[in-house]
């Protein structure tokens, strides 16, 4: 058993890490040997970080802040690992923003688009609203940041965080985070960011930070995490209904409604895919029902060469199949534009439900019945949440053609 499953199977049963298995692991996550701190880092977050964030078990929490303050210190010795966890005891418990003395507020970014959308800009919105007159900084990526290019409110502080970067190189924004944040008048909010790594990270007065704890909010209920982070900025905010929202440029290369926008993007987790031939039969079924089609190409490499293949055995939809290829921002605003939305559990389900787009989404390889409850796209518009995991892909097929006969009657959005 690799080292970080060996953790993860102490962190699940409610024990205490061996600080020489943690260790070793962390050794080698920040070797001087590239190749090696590269494979023990995505050791250590695919098999260990990631499954323990995934499940949105509380108890979960207390395990990861323990472990990860721990792995901060292996790689900072002058930092302590009890006052991490002291610390992260302390910001972890919601509390008002004073309403006087601030003049900046920082929302700093998921990392990861979807969660920008579902989770982030509801904390946007929030802020906005509560202060009118203080200056509102998004804090994350220029990919991240060009969803809400639009809204002339919203400033950038430009991070780029590297999802496949070793454990140094991800902790090394931590010393540009810290003057960054921390002028006068400044308040950060933490929607759960990989960017302290959750929260462990003091980057700021601790008086002027506020941490949505997104994996233990809401304990045993089915609520989404945008209703969360919604309830959570009524309390922080004082804010009522904070929802999600995009504010993209407005893409041109794209067509006249009516049409349906088909991601089959899976964010680099296969597990979350049916198998062949599910997505032609899905793409080439809502083209029998006669809709005009937009579908993403998605990132360069695995994704994009597998929608291409799939456009070439379509060559009878080609006046009615169109692929798009570009930004996902620009994707976004083609969105919004739809009429109807389909793909798996990614990042399009949470913009079709900020721009209250209908849609039917599969949810398949997810960790458990809360990761689904949590990440389900809920919004205004119609939304159908098909289980892979339940169905056989021919019924899962049917039920996102029915969802999308539904939505002809209603929408009337097919030629």
């Amino acid at each position: 058993m690799k080292l970080a499953e060996q953790l993860r199977s102490y962190c699940v049963r409610g024990e205490r890490c061996p600080p020489d298995l943690v260790r070793r692991l962390v050794e080698r996550a920040a070797s001087d040997s590239p190749q090696m701190a590269a494979a023990a880092t995505e050791e250590l977050f695919r098999d260990l970080v990631e499954p323990l964030s995934d499940a949105f078990e509380p108890r979960y929490c207390d395990a990861y802040a323990e472990l990860f303050c721990g792995i901060v210190a292996l790689v900072y010795p002058e930092v302590s690992a009890a006052s991490l966890l002291e610390r992260y005891g302390r910001i972890r418990r919601p509390r008002p923003i004073p309403r006087r003395g601030v003049n900046r507020i920082v929302v700093l970014s998921r990392v990861t688009l979807g969660a920008d959308v579902a989770i982030t800009s509801v904390m946007l919105d929030a802020a906005k609203r509560a202060f009118p007159e203080a200056q509102i900084i998004f804090a994350g990526s220029a990919k991240a940041r060009e969803l809400f290019a639009m809204d002339g409110r919203i400033g950038h502080l430009p991070l780029e965080y590297g999802r496949r970067a070793t454990l140094c190189d991800r902790l090394s924004i931590w010393p540009e985070l810290q003057p960054a944040l921390s002028q006068p008048g400044t308040v950060v909010i933490d929607p759960d960011s990989r960017l302290t790594q959750l929260g462990v990270l003091p980057v700021c007065p601790e008086e002027n930070y506020y941490f949505f704890e997104s994996r233990a909010c809401g304990g045993q209920g089915s609520l989404s995490l945008s209703e969360l982070a919604s309830d959570w900025c009524r309390e922080t905010f004082g804010v009522e209904c904070a929802r999600p929202w995009i504010a993209p440029l407005p893409e041109e290369c794209c067509p006249e409604p009516p049409f349906v926008a088909i991601s089959l993007g899976v964010g680099e987790n296969q597990g979350k895919r049916l198998a062949d031939p599910f997505e032609e039969m899905l793409v080439r079924s809502v083209l029998d029902c006669g809709a005009f089609v937009v579908i993403d190409k998605g990132a360069p490499g695995e994704e994009m060469e597998r929608v291409e293949r799939l456009v070439d055995r379509l060559p009878a939809f080609e006046d009615r199949l169109f692929a798009w290829e570009g930004s996902f921002a620009a994707f976004a605003s083609i969105i919004g534009r739809a009429s109807m939305y389909l793909g798996y559990d990614s990042s399009g389900q949470h913009v079709a439900a900020a721009c209250g787009v209908p849609r039917a989404v599969v949810f398949h390889g997810f960790a458990g019945e809360r990761t689904l409850q949590r990440w389900k796209p809920v919004g205004a518009g119609t939304v159908t949440v098909v289980r892979g995991d339940r169905l056989t892909p021919g019924r899962v097929l049917e039920e996102m053609i029915e969802a999308t006969r539904e939505a002809r009657a209603t929408e009337r959005h097919f030629r």
